[in-house]
């Protein structure tokens, strides 16, 4: 799959190539808040069959709904495509306070001590997308990750997490200008090594919109993905992209 190339101030008559087909994709999807039974249970089914088909299924039992869906600073979102979940994704805005996370379950010695000095991480993680959408539409990776770039505008953090297998890098290294934050690690779980990454959100902030701009978001659409529902009032059925109202707003 290619990417498009470095762009100057896009805006929506400039958007070409790459950008263009995922900025189409993008208004044919629809977000959602998971959180009742019935969306995690399909949660649990697209990670099982994308899980399996990188070989990061875990292999001695555990349920693919785990503690960590459920903790106060998790946010589990869904991609639907025609009223069907074709992707999910789980970020964790973590901060001393709140360090319920995969990055800092598996990489503590790295994590606790930038917790402590005050740092604050999203750590998108459980990114599953259903293999046979993924064949016919590849850019739905990068409307997934989509979740990630507006956490961290939303929760205005430092940094943006990778934990990802080693032959992913080369991906999180060219889109999010990400660096290894130590060497691999070794994990049976996934019978694989484990790579820590992060990304600058500063940096990322000044320079990502205009590459992709697809990424590009309005406030009212970050809002209805992480406010509390206390916030919110109701918590919305469906939440529309507005990257095309955002990259028009931006030109």
């Amino acid at each position: 799959m290619g990417i498009m190339s470095s762009m100057t101030k896009a805006n929506p008559d400039t958007v070409s190539g790459f950008g263009a087909s995922v900025m189409r994709f993008l208004e044919s999807i629809e977000y959602r808040r998971i959180e009742s039974a019935d969306d995690l249970a399909d949660v649990a089914r697209i990670r099982q069959k994308a899980f399996s088909m990188v070989g990061l299924a875990p292999q001695n039992g555990t349920h693919l709904i785990d503690d960590l869906d459920f903790k106060p600073n998790a946010h589990v979102m869904g991609v639907f495509f025609d009223e069907q979940l074709v992707s999910t994704i789980r970020v964790h805005h973590v901060t001393a306070a709140h360090r319920d996370s995969v990055a800092v379950s598996h990489f503590p010695d790295i994590m606790n001590p930038l917790l402590d000095a005050g740092k604050t991480f999203i750590d998108p993680v459980r990114f599953a997308a259903d293999p046979d959408t993924m064949r016919e539409y590849p850019a739905l990776p990068y409307l997934t990750l989509r979740v990630a770039t507006m956490a961290t505008v939303f929760f205005d953090v430092d940094f943006c997490l990778s934990v990802i297998k080693p032959n992913h890098r080369a991906f999180y290294k060219r889109v999010f200008q990400s660096i290894e934050l130590t060497e691999p690690r070794y994990f049976e779980r996934y019978d694989s090594n484990i790579e820590l990454h992060g990304a600058n959100a500063h940096e990322l902030k000044r320079t990502l919109f205009d590459r992709y701009p697809f990424f590009r978001s309005q406030p009212h659409e970050r809002k209805m993905m992480f406010a509390p529902r206390e916030v919110l009032g109701l918590t919305p059925l469906t939440i529309l992209p507005t990257a095309r109202y955002a990259l028009q707003q931006a030109s």
